[in-house]
């Protein structure tokens, strides 16, 4: 393919709210006609009922924590750490769904460089953490599918998300006409990822969301996924066809 078209990007400041219903705005229904139920629901489809779904306790507890802050000094201080790890869950739950659906697949080519660097900064996945290794020219391959950039980016906010501070590495190369996005991190459930990755329907949740939609996304760009656990480190491999 020429490889992708990159998703919008949040701009750094935009705000939870605004976020929130920008994400929401992007995957909301539009009208179309009636399906069976048995048909695989649309990446869109499941964004909005994980949504909905795991919304609603910290929402709800980041309600109860705010009302609460009148108190005595020491109770704020608590409720306000609460707050502020609400609000990371939150942003976390909407930078997934941000990257699972919505966006157009079909845009302006770009090179794979800079779409890596927009997924990046997407994933709240901080540089400390992150090593980022490019490597056989493959960063100057064309990319003209949002769909590249919607898998590099759920894959950094699954690391992020759940990686609990342990360090990641993305290293990305270009052999015999396959790009390789190759995702290394230590410590990974590997049982849990990989029943993640092997779902023909999405969860009904955000949990394994992401990863259910980079398996369904690589498969819709006629790429493959491999991964390895050497008992140390746990290797998620996407490979996307340079065509």
């Amino acid at each position: 393919m020429t490889l992708a078209a990159d998703a919008s990007i949040s701009r750094p400041g935009s705000g939870l709210l605004d976020d929130l219903v920008r994400v929401l705005r992007a995957h909301l229904p539009r009208r179309r006609p009636r399906v069976d139920v048995e048909d695989e629901p649309t990446p869109e489809d499941a964004v909005l009922r994980a949504l909905c779904h795991d919304m609603r306790s910290p929402l709800a507890s980041l309600e109860a924590a705010l009302g609460s802050l009148d108190g005595p000094p020491d109770r704020a201080r608590d409720l306000l750490d609460l707050a502020r790890a609400q609000t990371a869950q939150l942003s976390s739950m909407l930078r997934t769904a941000d990257a699972t659906g919505g966006a157009v697949r079909r845009t302006g080519p770009r090179l794979l460089v800079d779409v890596l660097a927009a997924a990046v900064a997407a994933a709240g996945l901080s540089r400390r953490l992150l090593t980022v290794d490019v490597l056989d020219d493959a960063g100057d391959v064309p990319v003209a599918d949002a769909r590249v950039q919607r898998i590099l980016t759920n894959l950094l906010e699954n690391a992020h998300q759940h990686g609990e501070g342990r360090p990641v590495r993305l290293t990305v190369t270009l052999r015999s006409g396959w790009v390789r996005l190759a995702v290394t991190q230590a410590g990974v459930p590997v049982d849990r990822v990989v029943g993640h990755l092997c779902r023909t329907r999405p969860p009904v949740d955000l949990t394994g969301l992401g990863l259910w939609s980079v398996q369904r996304q690589t498969r819709e760009l006629g790429g493959r996924l491999s991964w390895a656990d050497d008992g140390e480190e746990f290797t998620l491999t996407v490979c996307l066809p340079d065509r």
